[in-house]
């Protein structure tokens, strides 16, 4: 008698790999829950202070960024395959979420329409994101290399501190760029307007911010440095002394909220989600694979796409804006003992709690310090080693950083992250395009054959040139590969055999097809053979294919390099020869 379990089986394992937080409850076990209320509590510290800063930076009002929290870690919770990752507010998002919306604002800057403005391109970040994690595009990720990555997150961080300074010491600024920013903070500082009193404050939480991360790193610095801040607010009436703070923060959870836009918006709307996507996706996979290495777990790209996707979703739907992971807040949870996704509904339920009961507690706290929370993150995001590293190791690599850097502090934060895009590509192509190419020889006392470059003594066979290729033959290339065998031809007399060790050919387009006949037809008319050794079977493949075989002789592809060479001594009996061009 059979039964029905398999499909039913098959039906669970299915919604357990699109919804990993029905796994996680099915798999749950109790002895977890103290870790992970315990991280949970720790957790929210840190949630609530950095979203209302990160909202703020991102030119939105604070309590926004404690929806956003509450309604991302859920959607993750249930859709996200980690079960350590934190979600949330982030810094590097921040200024791209106001490049993209503060251009589309009317003139009064109406907060409503800004909340609509970020809740709709959240919703166009998770259609994006879970449209291609369906459609498993995980490596997208790949097209922000680690150079431009770099260069990207420096200038992003110089981008983000100077836009706070102001803030930072008491004063607000009219501008728009790096340059016009600087130009306005120091012309504002010149001009008396920064708050001495607010300058202090916000100084002192930056220092104290940053003291207690690099001494003490357990001890939740933000939260340390908000709640001191906010009693020396209260304590001493700093509001009267010109220090701005949050205020009370409207009461309430966030009601389900359709946001509306104009269809003009929708555009502008949409570049910037494809661009938040990509920068999200990068910071979560490279958070998610130094995490799962730790705890020797397996990262799932595409359904991260889709828990990220659900996190933006929720966050739209609830007067959020766009989120990406966080490893200073992963960080901390893992610290406090976090075991799953549990940690983070806790924080969403603290989270929720002051915003039903406790929004008064908000009120002291200072804008300056916000200031502080900001630049301190940003300055977590500078890599100034990694760019060093890059110098002394690559310094096509590092100028890469360097155009990066500069593309986000002067063209912006969305023309930055498309400029990196493309510099990540077009280092790919600039790779296949000029390909690394060397002539090799016999080396005394060294197995098979090695580039005549790096080892002048080598010694050559006459009438011989053994030429190595490091790409693919395509299009790109193919005209600079004819003309370097061309080049070859040209100046020995004696040549008999141009032997291409095509081991690390792995393809030859239609377009390097002609151009091998082409080339071929012209070296025979000098006596000279195209001859291949080590081509990957799928490649000689092709050449069959393409019919090159009427041109160039099938005797003239051979399995080893070893092999040619012998079979070239056979035929015109050449003896190895010290090489005659070195130095």
């Amino acid at each position: 008698m059979t039964q029905d379990h398999p499909p039913t089986t098959a039906r669970a394992g299915a919604l357990q790999t699109y919804v990993p937080g029905v796994a996680m409850v099915r798999a749950y076990e109790r002895r977890w829950a103290g870790k992970d209320v315990v991280a949970g509590l720790v957790l929210s510290a840190l949630l609530v202070p950095q979203g209302m800063a990160y909202a703020e930076l991102a030119g939105l009002p604070a309590v926004t960024g404690l929806y956003t929290s509450i309604l991302c870690l859920i959607g993750y919770a249930v859709f996200g395959p980690s079960r350590i990752l934190v979600l949330g507010p982030d810094s590097s998002l921040g200024p791209m979420i106001a490049a993209t919306i503060l251009p589309l604002m009317l003139a009064g800057g109406d907060p409503a329409r800004a909340i609509a403005l970020a809740s709709f391109l959240a919703l166009l970040v998770g259609v994006v994101m879970v449209v291609a994690g369906l459609a498993h595009f995980g490596f997208v990720a790949d097209l922000l290399s680690k150079p431009t990555q770099i260069g990207y997150m420096n200038g992003l961080a110089l981008t983000i501190v100077v836009g706070q300074l102001p803030k930072l010491l008491g004063f607000s600024v009219d501008a728009d760029g790096l340059i016009a920013e600087t130009r306005a903070f120091v012309t504002g500082v010149a001009d008396g307007l920064a708050n001495s009193t607010a300058a202090i404050l916000g100084i002192v939480s930056l220092v104290g911010i940053l003291v207690l991360n690099r001494f003490l790193p357990k001890i939740p610095a933000v939260l340390v440095a908000v709640v001191l801040a906010s009693l020396a607010v209260n304590l001493f009436n700093l509001e009267a002394h010109g220090v701005s703070t949050v205020g009370v923060l409207p009461q309430g959870f966030p009601p389900l909220t359709i946001p509306t836009v104009h269809w003009s918006d929708i555009g502008p709307l949409f570049l910037g989600a494809v661009a938040i996507a990509v920068v999200a996706l990068a910071d979560t996979m490279s958070t998610a694979s130094s995490f799962a290495a730790r705890r020797g777990d397996r990262v799932h790209g595409d359904q991260e796409m889709i828990g990220i996707g659900a996190a933006n979703l929720a966050a739209g739907l609830f007067q959020g804006f766009p989120v990406s992971t966080s490893g200073s807040r992963t960080a901390v949870a893992e610290q406090a003992g976090s075991r799953s996704q549990v940690t983070g509904l806790v924080g969403a339920a603290v989270i929720t709690i002051v915003l039903l009961f406790a929004t008064g507690l908000m009120q002291y706290v200072p804008q300056p310090t916000l200031g502080a929370i900001v630049i301190a993150a940003a300055l977590s995001l500078a890599d100034v080693p990694a760019t060093l590293r890059l110098w002394r190791q690559r310094r096509t690599e590092f100028m890469l950083s360097i155009v990066a850097l500069l593309g986000v502090a002067l063209l912006g934060v969305l023309p930055g992250i498309l400029l990196a895009i493309a510099l990540s590509i077009l280092n790919v192509f600039r790779r296949v395009w000029w390909p690394h190419r060397a002539e090799l020889g016999r080396v005394e006392g060294m197995a098979g054959l090695h580039d005549t470059e790096r080892y002048p003594d080598s010694e050559l066979l006459p009438g011989l040139v053994v030429y190595r290729y490091d790409a693919p033959l395509i299009f790109a290339n193919s005209r600079m590969f004819a003309d370097s065998i061309r080049a070859m031809a040209d100046e020995r007399a004696d040549l008999r055999w141009v032997l291409v060790a095509a081991e690390p050919v792995t393809d030859v387009d239609t377009t390097a097809a002609d151009m091998l006949e082409d080339l071929d037809e012209w070296l025979n008319e000098r006596g000279v053979s195209l001859v291949f050794a080590e081509m990957k079977d799928p490649v000689q493949e092709k050449i069959v294919r393409y019919g090159l075989t009427r041109t160039i002789d099938p005797r003239h592809f051979f399995r080893t390099i070893d092999e040619a060479v012998q079979a070239y001594v056979a035929e015109t009996g050449a003896t190895w020869s010290p090489n005659e061009d070195k130095p």
